[in-house]
């Protein structure tokens, strides 16, 4: 079978009839309680540690490359595979390996949408047996298009036509709660909780194009624009990163350690 050409969003009753194509492959990243009480057909399970590094304080790292391409090569995939990611928390860890894999030189993807929720509210099959993962040979072609460190935002702040997109609370966006050594946001970012793209009433999956691009556009965020997101560890920021994606964003970078990183360093400024 030929690896199949599907969208970056991907409806379950969409995925259900191409459940057992051999170069498609499903990544349950749910909690491991749920994956053993049932997943949808054929999924392969994937710890979210395995796809994160940490040097305290900061957290939400990219891995070392042989560390990524190891754990990719043991859940089966290669060139010839298309992942469908999917979790059991609205996006977040399923954007995240979706990220990673970008990082990675990996570009056929594909994000659940509604995740489990979605699949599993709505009626489609389930299972509980748990799917042995058939190994592959994944060879990492790192990229740096889609991330952003800490030097990279100093050096482009302020400029016009760059723009830094926080997914966190309101409350850590303003400084309220504190996570990190510091409290705040980066200069110029702008707010948008990441649970402001999910629609409560359709099962978690992402709010509809229009309505998003009207909470962006309301931000004064445009295509036009160099766009980093970041959170707390890029977890969170992950989603928004696939949400902008979806739309037609092409400039977009994601920031691992997010603000675990910028709020615990000394040289960092803050607003």
């Amino acid at each position: 079978m030929n690896r199949p050409d599907l969208p970056l969003i991907l409806e379950p009753e969409t995925l259900e009839p191409l459940l057992g194509n051999d170069n498609l492959l499903l990544v349950d990243l749910t909690k491991p309680a749920t994956y053993t009480e049932f997943h949808i057909p054929g999924a392969v399970y994937l710890d979210y540690g395995q796809i994160v590094a940490m040097r305290k304080p900061t957290m939400g790292l990219l891995p070392e490359t042989t560390v990524l391409e190891n754990c990719f090569s043991s859940i089966g995939i290669d060139d010839s595979v298309h992942v469908v990611a999917y979790d059991d928390e609205g996006g977040g860890k399923a954007g995240r390996l979706l990220w990673t894999l970008e990082t990675m030189g990996h570009n056929h993807f594909s994000l659940l949408n509604g995740g489990l929720h979605a699949w599993a509210n709505e009626g489609h099959a389930m299972e509980r047996t748990a799917t042995i993962p058939n190994p592959k040979v994944f060879h990492a072609r790192p990229s740096n298009t889609p991330v952003a460190n800490a030097e990279y935002i100093q050096q482009h702040l302020g400029e016009t036509g760059f723009a830094l997109l926080d997914a966190r609370s309101p409350d850590e966006y303003n400084g309220l709660k504190r996570y990190a050594e510091k409290a705040g946001h980066i200069p110029g970012a702008v707010n948008m909780d990441w649970l402001l793209a999910l629609d409560q009433q359709r099962n978690l999956r992402l709010k509809p194009e229009a309505d998003l691009q009207a909470i962006l556009t309301e931000l004064g965020i445009n295509q036009s624009q160099q766009i980093v997101t970041y959170c707390h560890t890029h977890h969170r920021s992950s989603l928004t990163y696939i949400m902008l994606k979806s739309l037609g964003y092409q400039r977009v970078k994601g920031y691992p350690g997010s603000w675990s990183d910028w709020g615990n360093r000394p040289d960092t400024p803050i607003a």
